[in-house]
C-alpha cells in the first residue's frame, strides 16, 4: 500500500484544500486513525466547502436558504495508506457533482504528497415538507447555489 502521489494526473480538482493535524482522540490504540474518523473529516470539509462557495457559515446558509441541511444517503472510502497520531496532512475536497435533489463530494486525505484515504459521498438537499409536520422532503438544489462551485476556466 503506497499510495497515489497527489502529483500524479488524475482527475481530482480541489475547490477547498486545507491544513490538518491528526489528533490522539482520532486513534485507535495502535496510534493509527480510526476509520470512522476519516468519515467525520470529510464531513467536516463538506461543511467548510459549502461555507467557502456560499460565504456564510452553514447555520446561517440553513436559515437564508430555507434548507433543512443535506444528509448523506451513500459513502464510501477506500484506504491507501495510514495516517497516525501527530501526523501533518491535507484534506482536499471538490465541488459538488450536482444531480437534481442530491450531488456527490469526493474526498481526499493527503499525506507527504501522497493519497492515504479517498472518499465520496452523496447527500440530498432537504427542505421542509409543509405537507407533513416535522416532516422533509429532498428538492433541487438552487441553481445560484450550483453556480458558486463552478471552477475558473470550467
Amino acid at each position: 500500500m503506497t499510495g497515489v502521489p497527489a502529483s500524479q494526473p488524475d482527475d481530482f480538482q480541489a475547490f477547498l484544500s486545507r491544513p490538518y493535524r491528526i489528533e490522539w482522540g482520532h486513534c485507535d490504540p495502535a496510534g493509527i486513525v480510526y476509520a470512522p474518523r476519516f468519515l467525520e473529516m470529510f464531513g467536516e470539509s463538506t461543511i467548510m466547502l459549502f461555507e467557502k462557495a456560499l460565504g456564510v457559515r452553514k447555520r446561517d446558509m440553513l436559515k437564508t436558504q430555507g434548507v433543512v441541511g443535506f444528509p448523506m444517503v451513500d459513502v464510501s472510502a477506500k484506504f491507501q495508506r495510514p495516517a497516525a497520531y501527530g501526523d501533518d496532512v491535507v484534506l482536499e475536497v471538490e465541488a459538488p457533482d450536482f444531480g437534481n435533489s442530491s450531488f456527490t463530494i469526493r474526498h481526499r486525505l493527503l499525506k507527504d504528497g501522497h493519497v492515504c484515504v479517498s472518499g465520496t459521498e452523496k447527500r440530498v438537499w432537504t427542505v421542509r415538507d409543509s405537507e407533513r409536520p416535522g416532516g422533509m422532503r429532498a428538492e433541487r438544489v438552487p441553481d445560484d447555489i450550483r453556480a458558486r462551485f463552478a471552477l475558473p476556466g470550467a
